[in-house]
């Protein structure tokens, strides 16, 4: 099939497009390169330098290359910026998915979109979180993403398409820039492979629900080959601390390094894990890499030298 990626040559996309190619399919990657790099990308992808707040612009795209399905990463992605800034963060996140979404009608094409698990939940709510559960989130980037699914389903209601909304947990692997929460474990990676300690900010005892790249992908793919639509949590059901985040690294280091401890960050989660019943059951998907094959790759990646095509 011919399958569009909106952020492409991004850390998640470049994977996304790079599975999809294995696999036989057409690929054409959108991507305003403000945060991806064309170095993740094969030397001969089809790549257009579009931003999704262009709504003329992407709508020319997929009328152009008419895609099946249309695999949208592209978003503002921190949460820091979310809050200074929630008129851009609102512009991308929501205006942004709608030109898509209405691009994708124009075509007939099939939208799955990278939701978030941890930051649209919010605090108070059972663990491992369903997805029935009523997002509560503290952050504008949380509230963008919530507000965006809910055009999803609308567009299905409204024109009985079958798009799919995946509330990612925290992605990590090989291609991420060390930077941000989910990057908490390239960060650490780093730090150690240059013999620095890590910082840990609060006690090291908050949680989340690490997944690694291989299985956010094939999550993606599975939704995109689903003649299904609705929304699924994509993780591990596993919650993993900051302190157990360490320890696997050092173990991958073939060293020990104490932390740093440092203040906590104002409005950080305690806990956050989410329950994958539901995309087991529909999609066929599990997670299928633990933790602790995990963080050795992103630690050789790292020890590669950051190459943008390396890991998998």
């Amino acid at each position: 099939m011919h399958a569009i990626v909106t952020g492409g040559a991004g850390f998640i996309g470049s994977h996304v497009v790079d599975a999809l190619l294995e696999r036989g399919d057409t690929v054409t990657v959108v991507d305003n390169l403000s945060r991806g790099r064309t170095a993740r990308l094969p030397a001969d992808i089809d790549l257009r330098q579009v931003d999704i707040t262009d709504p003329d612009a992407i709508t020319s795209v997929v009328a152009d290359t008419r895609p099946e399905v249309i695999f949208h990463l592209a978003a503002q992605i921190d949460v820091r910026t979310s809050v200074t800034d929630p008129v851009h963060d609102a512009a991308v996140n929501v205006g942004g998915t709608i030109n898509v979404l209405e691009a994708a009608r124009g075509v007939g094409a099939k939208l799955v979109y990278a939701s978030t698990g941890g930051a649209l939940y919010g605090r108070d709510v059972p663990l491992p979180t369903p997805e029935h559960t009523l997002p509560e989130p503290e952050a504008p980037y949380g509230t963008a993403k919530y507000c965006a699914e809910q055009y999803l389903g609308l567009f299905n209601r409204l024109y009985d398409t079958q798009h799919a909304a995946l509330r990612m947990g925290n992605i990590y692997g090989p291609r991420q820039d060390p930077g941000g929460e989910a990057g908490v474990i390239g960060i650490f990676c780093g730090r150690l492979f240059a013999g620095e300690r890590p910082t840990i900010f609060g006690d090291g005892k908050t949680t989340r629900d690490y997944v690694y790249v291989a299985d956010a992908v094939s999550a993606f793919l599975a939704a995109g080959d689903s003649e299904r639509g609705g929304v699924w949590n994509i993780g591990t059901g596993r919650e993993t601390s900051i302190l157990q985040l360490v320890k696997h690294v050092c173990r991958s280091a073939g060293h020990v390094a104490e932390p740093v401890f440092a203040a906590a960050r104002a409005g950080e989660l305690e806990r956050s894990v989410l329950d994958v019943a539901a995309a087991e059951q529909d999609l066929r998907w599990k997670a299928t890499v633990p933790i602790e094959e995990g963080i050795p790759r992103v630690y050789e990646w790292v020890a590669w030298g950051q190459d943008d095509r390396a890991g998998r």
